[in-house]
């Protein structure tokens, strides 16, 4: 089959999808093509993750859509090489298609969030740092700087310890509790008198981040620096984290603005962030 009846035979499959039958989710897009995009995307997105694919039966159950609607737009996709079959038993997964289009996405998160950390700094009046996650570690990989004669400022490509700093707090509140003590085994060095030096009594101040997706460095890393922040991923699944250091003769006055101004800087970002 030449590549252009390959592509007739797909478009054909998905035009007869738009006027298939309609499951729960149909919906607003009923009998357009925006409909069959959709599901499609719903399809691609049930397979992320499943190394061995799925079958027809267990990507209908995810995306709640007929089998017989599944079936058409899996062989169209299937036709176009962003699906393959995984196994004699009728199992997909994502195919070479798809992943050489994953592969030319250059996605520059700090790029994308800079605006963010700019608003974030005319706020606070402080400065304002973004790391991600590598490894055990927070790396800092941009920064704006505050105007004060007293500020917090670390070099960008400098390394944190996640136990003992605000963005390394606010990225292990995002992961699973054994993956935090794989991380931290043996990592818990005393770096001041508040540092937390116990994983469990760390878990169970994660488990409070994780309601308020705020994290809070009270001289836990320097003496003398306070910092609060937030953490997110970014669609490739990456771990960043936006902070805020600050000198501790500030700390007090200023904490509930930086909270506020955090909160408000993920209510704007994450929404661009979505899958």
């Amino acid at each position: 089959m030449t590549k252009t009846a390959s592509t007739g035979k797909a478009t054909a499959a998905l035009k007869l999808d738009a006027h298939a039958a309609k499951g729960p989710k149909a919906g607003r897009k009923s009998g357009s093509g925006i409909q069959v995009i959709a599901r499609a995307a719903s399809i691609l997105r049930s397979l992320e993750n499943e190394k061995d694919g799925l079958s027809l039966g267990q990507i209908a159950n995810r995306v709640d859509l007929p089998r017989s609607t599944i079936q058409r737009i899996v062989n169209a996709l299937t036709e176009e090489n962003l699906l393959i079959r995984a196994t004699p038993n009728a199992r997909v997964k994502l195919g070479p298609s798809i992943l050489r289009l994953a592969a030319n996405t250059d996605f520059d998160f700090a790029a994308h969030v800079r605006p963010h950390l700019e608003t974030l700094a005319q706020r606070t009046g402080e400065t304002v740092d973004l790391s991600i996650q590598r490894g055990d570690k927070m790396v800092f990989i941009d920064q704006i700087t505050a105007n004060h004669r007293l500020s917090a400022v670390s070099a960008v490509g400098k390394s944190f310890h996640m136990f003992s700093s605000a963005h390394g707090k606010a990225a292990l509140a995002l992961l699973e509790e054994d993956e935090i003590r794989r991380l931290l085994a043996g990592s818990l060095a005393k770096k001041t008198a508040n540092t937390i030096t116990n994983v469990s009594d760390l878990i169970t101040q994660l488990a409070k981040t994780r309601k308020t997706q705020i994290a809070i460095d009270n001289e836990e890393h320097t003496q003398g620096i306070c910092a609060i922040g937030t953490a997110f991923r970014d669609p490739l699944g990456r771990v960043f984290a936006v902070s805020v250091p600050v000198p501790t003769i500030r700390f007090v006055k200023s904490k509930k603005l930086i909270i506020q101004a955090l909160t408000d800087l993920r209510e704007n970002l994450l929404p661009s962030l979505a899958d």
